[in-house]
């Protein structure tokens, strides 16, 4: 029935998105690091790329990149070459001494770091396109859900539903973390919890080149 399905899809799309993995990450590390505006385009961007595994799984296209070990491997090894990218971007990081009016001697973020809205964007819908494993997911799930009998409108319908619950979780997530309290302990710590995120970037990366289908 179409109501029980909507409900499986339901804790499928929120066990999914809260589980952690790249995209958990590069929205905690976008927030944190920048602002809440970066982490919500780079929620749209993770969404985008979430709509596009959707069609891709309608069409058939993510089960001949699933069923396809060197389409599969090619996104595979691209992806783990753009986290460990990112990750290593971490290490580039670094504190300059500035002064203002209100205070004389303080540290401040590098300026070369900034991020636009635009990057953001990008790298949010890299991050999530570049995962073959999105791929193995929507194959998984829409073989648990859909079956033959299965209306395009359904199948579409349920297609969204995963990509609002997304979007909405990692909107949260980036609105909550760019709370000023948060950012204020967070920038305390700045450097380190940028190193910690970008060394878990780089094993994911690292992990994602390993992993066999």
């Amino acid at each position: 029935m179409p109501t029980t399905d909507l409900l499986t899809v339901t804790i499928i799309g929120i066990l999914a998105v809260m589980s952690p993995g790249p995209d958990t990450l590069i929205i905690v590390r976008n927030s944190l690091l920048y602002s809440k505006r970066v982490g919500l385009f780079t929620a749209m961007g993770i969404t985008l790329g979430n709509m596009f595994w959707v069609l891709a799984s309608l069409a058939g296209i993510s089960i001949l990149i699933a069923k396809t070990v060197l389409v599969f491997n090619i996104i595979k090894w691209i992806g783990a070459i753009y986290l460990i990218y990112i990750g290593l971007q971490a290490f580039k990081t670094r504190k300059t001494v500035s002064t203002d009016s209100a205070n004389s001697n303080h540290l401040t973020r590098n300026t070369s770091q900034h991020l636009t809205l635009k990057q953001a964007f990008q790298i949010g819908l890299l991050t999530n396109l570049l995962n073959p494993k999105c791929a193995l997911f929507f194959v998984s799930f829409f073989s648990v859900i859909v079956t033959p009998t299965t209306s395009i409108q359904w199948r579409c319908i349920y297609g969204f539903e995963i990509s609002l619950i997304a979007l909405t979780w990692f909107s949260i997530l980036a609105t909550v973390l760019s709370f000023s309290r948060i950012k204020m302990v967070f920038e305390r710590f700045a450097t380190t919890v940028e190193r910690i995120t970008g060394a878990i970037l780089i094993i994911l990366g690292v992990k994602l080149a390993l992993y066999q289908k």
